[in-house]
């Protein structure tokens, strides 16, 4: 079955709203068995079940195409790019599941967090009980702002393996109560972060074993949250909070590039860089 451009967008939008990784290989010029402008889209579920729509032209090239398919989507790092296939060029599109970040509380944190998260990638939800807090002129960056009843403030809101869930409340007892529901997900979300002092961080997790948590459960909590970077304005425990969401998704160690690569000490010392080295940067 052949497909059009629109058709192909239609089942990649639907595969990455619903948690699926989809890929899309476009013919850009014509090859011995490969016919220009014809698509192919492979869809894997987190499961592993696959599914493959459209042609290239033979199968031999659609095999290889799904082949090209599916080391794309294991490789986490893998972008757009053109590769070639039996003698043709093809694009290969590699679409992830749609990465939300659920920001609950519309306070002073929020709004860096909510221009900061769309930035990188994530679909926007901003969660609050105050009608006046709770806009869209306040966050124009987010997909949904949602006035929510803290009791229940999940309903009509994603919470899946691909949700990230930024606890950013005006007091502490909504942050707990808000967590306990999370916590109590299945599946849970890839990322649950809390904001707090120490004092306030070790006070919750005794209540959460009280209130019949297990204890490994809290070990998915980031509280407090974030990266160790010295914030304190609320712009930069945003870009600390961000920063550890880069880290939970890509796998960083979050250590400073210079202690790790040590580039001054390691090639350089005291004496300067060696006759060898000076000969490699000519």
């Amino acid at each position: 079955m052949t497909l059009n451009a629109t058709a192909a967008a239609d089942i990649v939008m639907a595969a990455v709203e619903s948690g699926h990784s989809a890929v899309t290989l476009v013919t850009v010029s014509e090859g011995a068995a490969a016919a220009a402008g014809t698509r192919l889209v492979v869809v894997t579920t987190e499961a592993g079940e696959e599914t493959v729509r459209g042609t290239l032209g033979s199968p031999e090239v659609d095999a290889a195409a799904v082949a090209v398919a599916r080391t794309a989507i294991a490789d986490p790092r893998r972008g757009d790019g053109l590769q070639t296939l039996a003698g043709a060029e093809i694009y290969v599109e590699v679409r992830r599941p749609i990465r939300d970040l659920v920001i609950v509380g519309a306070g002073h944190i929020a709004r860096p967090m909510s221009r900061m998260g769309a930035d990188l990638g994530f679909r926007i939800w901003v969660l609050d009980d105050r009608p006046e807090f709770a806009t869209l002129e306040r966050f124009p960056d987010a997909y949904r702002v949602v006035k929510a009843d803290f009791s229940d403030p999940f309903e009509g809101v994603p919470l899946h393996r691909n949700t990230h869930v930024l606890l950013v409340t005006r007091g502490h007892k909504y942050d707990y109560d808000c967590l306990v529901q999370v916590l109590r997900r299945d599946p849970a979300p890839a990322y649950i972060g809390m904001i707090g002092s120490r004092r306030r961080v070790r006070a919750t997790f005794v209540q959460l074993l009280a209130d019949g948590i297990p204890r490994e459960r809290l070990a998915e909590i980031h509280a407090p949250v974030g990266l160790d970077l010295g914030a304190e304005t609320p712009e930069e425990i945003a870009v600390a909070v961000a920063a550890e969401l880069v880290k939970v998704y890509r796998g960083g160690s979050g250590r400073s590039l210079r202690e790790m690569e040590r580039i001054a000490e390691r090639f350089f010392g005291e004496r300067g860089a060696s006759e060898d080295e000076e000969k490699e940067d000519q």
